[in-house]
Protein backbone atom coordinates (compact mmCIF):
# COMPACT_ATOMS: atom_id res chain seq x y z
CA UNK A 1 0.00 0.00 0.00
CA UNK A 2 1.65 3.50 -1.14
CA UNK A 3 2.00 6.11 1.87
CA UNK A 4 -0.28 8.97 0.78
CA UNK A 5 -0.68 12.54 2.07
CA UNK A 6 -2.80 13.38 4.69
CA UNK A 7 -5.76 15.14 2.48
CA UNK A 8 -5.37 12.39 -0.41
CA UNK A 9 -8.54 10.17 -1.02
CA UNK A 10 -7.29 7.79 -3.25
CA UNK A 11 -8.70 4.52 -2.51
CA UNK A 12 -5.66 1.42 -1.36
CA UNK A 13 -5.93 -1.84 -0.79
CA UNK A 14 -4.66 -3.13 2.23
CA UNK A 15 -3.05 -6.68 1.53
CA UNK A 16 -6.29 -8.59 3.84
CA UNK A 17 -8.85 -6.56 1.70
CA UNK A 18 -7.09 -7.70 -1.62
CA UNK A 19 -7.12 -11.17 0.35
CA UNK A 20 -10.60 -10.77 0.96
CA UNK A 21 -11.96 -9.08 -1.80
CA UNK A 22 -10.55 -11.60 -4.33
CA UNK A 23 -13.04 -14.14 -2.40
CA UNK A 24 -15.75 -12.29 -4.11
CA UNK A 25 -14.46 -13.13 -7.92
CA UNK A 26 -15.58 -15.57 -10.16
CA UNK A 27 -14.10 -17.09 -13.44
CA UNK A 28 -16.38 -18.88 -16.38
CA UNK A 29 -14.88 -22.01 -17.33
CA UNK A 30 -18.48 -23.39 -18.71
CA UNK A 31 -21.99 -22.08 -19.70
CA UNK A 32 -23.52 -19.70 -17.04
CA UNK A 33 -27.15 -18.74 -16.60
CA UNK A 34 -28.09 -14.94 -17.00
CA UNK A 35 -29.10 -14.66 -12.90
CA UNK A 36 -25.87 -15.96 -11.89
CA UNK A 37 -23.91 -12.85 -12.99
CA UNK A 38 -26.14 -10.32 -11.76
CA UNK A 39 -24.11 -7.52 -9.90
CA UNK A 40 -20.83 -9.64 -10.19
CA UNK A 41 -17.23 -9.42 -10.92
CA UNK A 42 -15.44 -11.58 -13.35
CA UNK A 43 -11.91 -11.71 -13.08
CA UNK A 44 -10.86 -13.14 -16.32
CA UNK A 45 -9.45 -12.32 -19.90
CA UNK A 46 -12.18 -11.55 -22.38
CA UNK A 47 -11.87 -14.04 -25.09
CA UNK A 48 -11.88 -16.61 -22.33
CA UNK A 49 -14.84 -15.62 -20.47
CA UNK A 50 -16.79 -14.82 -23.68
CA UNK A 51 -17.65 -18.02 -24.81
CA UNK A 52 -19.30 -18.68 -21.50
CA UNK A 53 -21.89 -15.76 -21.73
CA UNK A 54 -25.77 -16.29 -21.99
CA UNK A 55 -27.34 -14.85 -25.01
CA UNK A 56 -28.88 -11.22 -24.90
CA UNK A 57 -28.94 -11.15 -21.76
CA UNK A 58 -27.60 -7.03 -21.42
CA UNK A 59 -29.70 -3.80 -21.79
CA UNK A 60 -26.88 -1.52 -21.99
CA UNK A 61 -23.05 -2.24 -22.51
CA UNK A 62 -20.34 0.54 -21.86
CA UNK A 63 -16.96 0.07 -23.21
CA UNK A 64 -13.19 1.25 -22.15
CA UNK A 65 -11.32 -0.40 -24.38
CA UNK A 66 -7.25 0.59 -24.26
CA UNK A 67 -6.68 3.17 -26.62
CA UNK A 68 -3.82 2.67 -28.99
CA UNK A 69 -1.29 4.07 -27.09
CA UNK A 70 1.73 2.54 -24.51
CA UNK A 71 -0.31 2.49 -21.65
CA UNK A 72 0.70 -0.23 -18.51
CA UNK A 73 -2.18 -1.17 -16.62
CA UNK A 74 -0.65 -2.90 -13.28
CA UNK A 75 1.09 -5.72 -14.38
CA UNK A 76 0.69 -5.85 -18.25
CA UNK A 77 1.26 -3.19 -20.53
CA UNK A 78 -0.67 -2.42 -23.84
CA UNK A 79 1.64 -1.60 -26.83
CA UNK A 80 0.47 0.54 -29.76
CA UNK A 81 -0.01 -1.65 -33.64
CA UNK A 82 -0.55 0.01 -36.66
CA UNK A 83 -3.61 1.07 -37.44
CA UNK A 84 -4.27 -1.54 -39.82
CA UNK A 85 -3.59 -4.31 -36.70
CA UNK A 86 -5.30 -2.15 -33.92
CA UNK A 87 -8.56 -2.70 -36.01
CA UNK A 88 -8.17 -6.20 -36.29
CA UNK A 89 -7.99 -6.32 -32.53
CA UNK A 90 -11.20 -4.52 -31.80
CA UNK A 91 -12.66 -6.88 -34.07
CA UNK A 92 -11.34 -9.79 -32.65
CA UNK A 93 -13.91 -9.03 -29.43
CA UNK A 94 -16.45 -6.73 -30.90
CA UNK A 95 -18.12 -9.43 -33.01
CA UNK A 96 -18.49 -12.01 -30.86
CA UNK A 97 -19.94 -9.82 -27.93
CA UNK A 98 -22.57 -8.65 -29.74
CA UNK A 99 -24.27 -11.79 -28.96
CA UNK A 100 -24.76 -10.91 -25.33
CA UNK A 101 -26.67 -8.04 -25.78
CA UNK A 102 -30.66 -7.61 -25.79
CA UNK A 103 -32.38 -6.66 -29.68
CA UNK A 104 -32.78 -2.96 -28.37
CA UNK A 105 -29.55 -2.63 -26.52
CA UNK A 106 -27.48 0.33 -26.60
CA UNK A 107 -23.61 0.91 -26.33
CA UNK A 108 -21.29 3.07 -25.73
CA UNK A 109 -17.68 3.42 -26.71
CA UNK A 110 -14.67 4.90 -25.16
CA UNK A 111 -11.59 6.18 -27.75
CA UNK A 112 -9.43 9.17 -28.03
CA UNK A 113 -9.24 10.30 -31.46
CA UNK A 114 -6.89 8.52 -32.93
CA UNK A 115 -8.44 5.41 -31.45
CA UNK A 116 -11.69 6.65 -32.92
CA UNK A 117 -10.11 6.59 -36.89
CA UNK A 118 -9.68 2.83 -36.17
CA UNK A 119 -12.74 2.53 -34.46
CA UNK A 120 -15.42 3.62 -36.62
CA UNK A 121 -15.20 1.47 -39.54
CA UNK A 122 -14.86 -2.10 -36.98
CA UNK A 123 -18.53 -0.08 -34.96
CA UNK A 124 -20.32 0.13 -37.98
CA UNK A 125 -19.90 -3.24 -38.78
CA UNK A 126 -21.92 -4.88 -36.21
CA UNK A 127 -24.06 -1.79 -35.00
CA UNK A 128 -26.10 1.67 -35.81
CA UNK A 129 -23.65 4.12 -35.30
CA UNK A 130 -25.91 7.25 -33.84
CA UNK A 131 -23.58 9.69 -32.64
CA UNK A 132 -20.12 10.72 -30.88
CA UNK A 133 -19.72 12.57 -27.67
CA UNK A 134 -16.74 14.55 -27.38
CA UNK A 135 -15.93 15.13 -23.92
CA UNK A 136 -13.03 17.85 -22.43
CA UNK A 137 -11.00 15.86 -20.09
CA UNK A 138 -9.60 19.24 -18.55
CA UNK A 139 -5.93 17.30 -18.46
CA UNK A 140 -3.89 16.90 -20.65
CA UNK A 141 0.18 17.06 -21.14
CA UNK A 142 1.37 20.50 -23.30
CA UNK A 143 2.92 19.82 -26.92
CA UNK A 144 5.44 22.08 -28.04
CA UNK A 145 4.62 20.87 -31.50
CA UNK A 146 1.39 19.96 -31.54
CA UNK A 147 -1.84 21.21 -29.84
CA UNK A 148 -2.58 19.97 -26.39
CA UNK A 149 -4.99 17.14 -26.18
CA UNK A 150 -7.81 17.67 -23.85
CA UNK A 151 -10.86 15.74 -24.98
CA UNK A 152 -11.71 12.16 -25.76
CA UNK A 153 -14.95 10.39 -27.86
CA UNK A 154 -17.43 8.18 -27.13
CA UNK A 155 -19.39 6.24 -29.86
CA UNK A 156 -23.28 5.51 -29.33
CA UNK A 157 -23.96 2.79 -30.50
CA UNK A 158 -27.50 0.63 -30.63
CA UNK A 159 -27.99 -2.71 -31.90
CA UNK A 160 -30.83 -1.63 -33.77
CA UNK A 161 -33.69 1.17 -34.29
CA UNK A 162 -35.76 -0.49 -31.54
CA UNK A 163 -33.65 1.27 -28.41
CA UNK A 164 -34.24 3.05 -25.09
CA UNK A 165 -33.17 7.07 -24.72
CA UNK A 166 -34.04 9.37 -21.67
CA UNK A 167 -33.47 12.89 -22.45
CA UNK A 168 -34.73 14.13 -19.36
CA UNK A 169 -32.53 12.30 -17.32
CA UNK A 170 -29.47 14.02 -18.54
CA UNK A 171 -30.91 17.38 -18.83
CA UNK A 172 -28.08 20.19 -17.69
CA UNK A 173 -28.54 22.88 -15.23
CA UNK A 174 -27.30 25.84 -16.50
CA UNK A 175 -26.98 29.60 -15.08
CA UNK A 176 -28.33 32.30 -16.90
CA UNK A 177 -26.21 35.30 -17.49
CA UNK A 178 -28.75 37.08 -19.13
CA UNK A 179 -32.04 36.87 -17.82
CA UNK A 180 -34.59 37.80 -20.45
CA UNK A 181 -38.26 37.90 -19.70
CA UNK A 182 -41.03 38.43 -21.01
CA UNK A 183 -43.15 41.72 -21.67
CA UNK A 184 -45.59 40.48 -18.56
CA UNK A 185 -42.38 40.33 -16.78
CA UNK A 186 -41.90 36.82 -16.45
CA UNK A 187 -38.93 34.47 -16.91
CA UNK A 188 -38.49 33.80 -20.70
CA UNK A 189 -37.08 30.12 -20.76
CA UNK A 190 -35.38 29.94 -17.60
CA UNK A 191 -36.58 29.65 -14.10
CA UNK A 192 -36.45 31.19 -11.13
CA UNK A 193 -36.71 30.38 -7.58
CA UNK A 194 -35.97 33.37 -5.53
CA UNK A 195 -31.79 33.68 -6.21
CA UNK A 196 -30.80 31.23 -8.43
CA UNK A 197 -31.76 31.64 -12.24
CA UNK A 198 -30.91 28.80 -14.28
CA UNK A 199 -32.82 27.02 -17.22
CA UNK A 200 -32.58 23.22 -17.93
CA UNK A 201 -30.78 22.41 -21.43
CA UNK A 202 -30.69 19.28 -23.37
CA UNK A 203 -28.00 17.37 -23.44
CA UNK A 204 -25.28 17.70 -26.83
CA UNK A 205 -22.76 15.61 -27.99
CA UNK A 206 -20.32 18.23 -26.75
CA UNK A 207 -19.71 17.55 -22.82
CA UNK A 208 -17.58 20.78 -21.12
CA UNK A 209 -19.50 19.67 -17.52
CA UNK A 210 -16.76 16.69 -16.73
CA UNK A 211 -13.84 16.84 -13.92
CA UNK A 212 -11.33 13.43 -14.14
CA UNK A 213 -11.12 11.98 -11.16
CA UNK A 214 -7.81 12.99 -9.43
CA UNK A 215 -6.24 13.02 -5.74
CA UNK A 216 -8.85 14.40 -3.64
CA UNK A 217 -11.93 12.80 -4.91
CA UNK A 218 -13.36 9.81 -2.95
CA UNK A 219 -13.74 8.05 -6.11
CA UNK A 220 -10.04 8.35 -7.39
CA UNK A 221 -7.76 5.27 -8.14
CA UNK A 222 -4.26 4.29 -9.44
CA UNK A 223 -5.53 3.14 -12.24
CA UNK A 224 -4.29 5.19 -15.21
CA UNK A 225 -7.36 5.41 -17.31
CA UNK A 226 -10.30 5.84 -14.68
CA UNK A 227 -13.55 7.72 -16.06
CA UNK A 228 -14.96 10.16 -14.07
CA UNK A 229 -18.63 8.37 -11.94
CA UNK A 230 -20.53 11.80 -13.73
CA UNK A 231 -19.26 10.54 -17.04
CA UNK A 232 -20.79 7.19 -16.89
CA UNK A 233 -24.09 8.38 -14.96
CA UNK A 234 -25.12 10.01 -17.95
CA UNK A 235 -24.76 7.40 -20.42
CA UNK A 236 -26.16 5.26 -17.40
CA UNK A 237 -29.33 7.36 -17.06
CA UNK A 238 -29.12 7.91 -20.75
CA UNK A 239 -29.89 4.35 -22.03
CA UNK A 240 -30.85 2.21 -19.08
CA UNK A 241 -33.73 2.15 -16.83
CA UNK A 242 -34.36 0.96 -13.13
CA UNK A 243 -33.25 -2.70 -13.07
CA UNK A 244 -31.33 -2.77 -16.36
CA UNK A 245 -28.39 -4.79 -16.56
CA UNK A 246 -25.37 -3.28 -17.46
CA UNK A 247 -21.90 -4.67 -18.78
CA UNK A 248 -18.88 -3.16 -19.34
CA UNK A 249 -16.25 -5.99 -20.42
CA UNK A 250 -13.11 -3.88 -19.77
CA UNK A 251 -14.06 -2.59 -16.13
CA UNK A 252 -10.81 -1.53 -14.91
CA UNK A 253 -11.05 -0.06 -11.52
CA UNK A 254 -14.92 -0.90 -11.14
CA UNK A 255 -16.73 2.82 -11.97
CA UNK A 256 -19.02 1.55 -14.48
CA UNK A 257 -20.31 -1.62 -11.87
CA UNK A 258 -20.24 1.24 -8.88
CA UNK A 259 -22.21 3.98 -10.98
CA UNK A 260 -24.85 1.16 -11.75
CA UNK A 261 -25.34 0.25 -8.45
CA UNK A 262 -25.70 3.93 -6.95
CA UNK A 263 -28.45 4.52 -9.92
CA UNK A 264 -30.39 1.04 -9.35
CA UNK A 265 -29.35 -0.82 -11.79
CA UNK A 266 -28.09 -4.22 -11.98
CA UNK A 267 -24.35 -4.86 -13.44
CA UNK A 268 -21.85 -7.04 -14.39
CA UNK A 269 -18.27 -6.06 -15.07
CA UNK A 270 -15.22 -8.21 -16.38
CA UNK A 271 -11.14 -7.37 -16.04
CA UNK A 272 -8.55 -9.38 -16.12
CA UNK A 273 -6.51 -7.80 -13.56
CA UNK A 274 -6.73 -9.10 -9.93
CA UNK A 275 -5.68 -5.95 -8.38
CA UNK A 276 -8.39 -3.66 -10.24
CA UNK A 277 -11.44 -6.53 -9.46
CA UNK A 278 -10.53 -5.95 -5.95
CA UNK A 279 -11.05 -2.24 -6.30
CA UNK A 280 -13.74 -2.18 -8.12
CA UNK A 281 -15.03 -4.91 -4.56
CA UNK A 282 -14.24 -1.96 -2.47
CA UNK A 283 -16.07 0.52 -4.31
CA UNK A 284 -19.06 -1.31 -4.30
CA UNK A 285 -18.85 -1.98 -0.66
CA UNK A 286 -18.22 1.62 -0.18
CA UNK A 287 -21.60 2.18 -2.28
CA UNK A 288 -23.68 0.65 -0.15
CA UNK A 289 -22.91 3.62 2.27
CA UNK A 290 -22.49 6.63 0.22
CA UNK A 291 -24.16 6.89 -3.28
CA UNK A 292 -22.98 10.48 -4.01
CA UNK A 293 -21.76 10.97 -7.70
CA UNK A 294 -19.91 14.09 -7.35
CA UNK A 295 -21.53 17.04 -10.19
CA UNK A 296 -24.81 15.23 -10.29
CA UNK A 297 -27.60 15.73 -7.40
CA UNK A 298 -31.29 15.66 -6.58
CA UNK A 299 -31.92 14.57 -10.60
CA UNK A 300 -29.66 16.97 -11.95
CA UNK A 301 -26.19 17.51 -13.70
CA UNK A 302 -24.41 20.66 -13.20
CA UNK A 303 -21.83 22.11 -14.59
CA UNK A 304 -18.42 21.96 -13.51
CA UNK A 305 -17.64 23.81 -10.14
CA UNK A 306 -20.98 24.90 -9.65
CA UNK A 307 -22.62 22.21 -7.09
CA UNK A 308 -20.93 21.80 -3.74
CA UNK A 309 -18.82 18.66 -3.13
CA UNK A 310 -21.22 18.05 -0.21
CA UNK A 311 -24.70 17.65 -2.21
CA UNK A 312 -25.60 13.84 -2.54
CA UNK A 313 -27.66 12.48 -5.61
CA UNK A 314 -30.78 10.88 -4.11
CA UNK A 315 -31.90 8.04 -6.57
Amino acid sequence: MKHRAPRNRTIDLHALERQQLSQRLMSLSHQVRPEALINRTICQDLMAALPHLPNQFVDLMIVDPPYNLHKKFNSRTFKPLNHDDYGVWLDTWMGPIKRVLKPDASVYVCADWSTSVAMYPVLKQYFKVRNRITWEREKGRGAKANWKNTCEDIWFCTVSDDYYFNVDAVKLKRRIMAPYRTSAGKPKDWQDDGGERYRFTHPSNLWTDITVPFWSMPENTDHPTQKPEKLIAKLILASSEDNDLVFDPFLGSGTTSVVAKKLGRRFLGLEIEPDYCCLAEKRLALAEENIRIQGYADGVFWERNTLSDQQSHQP
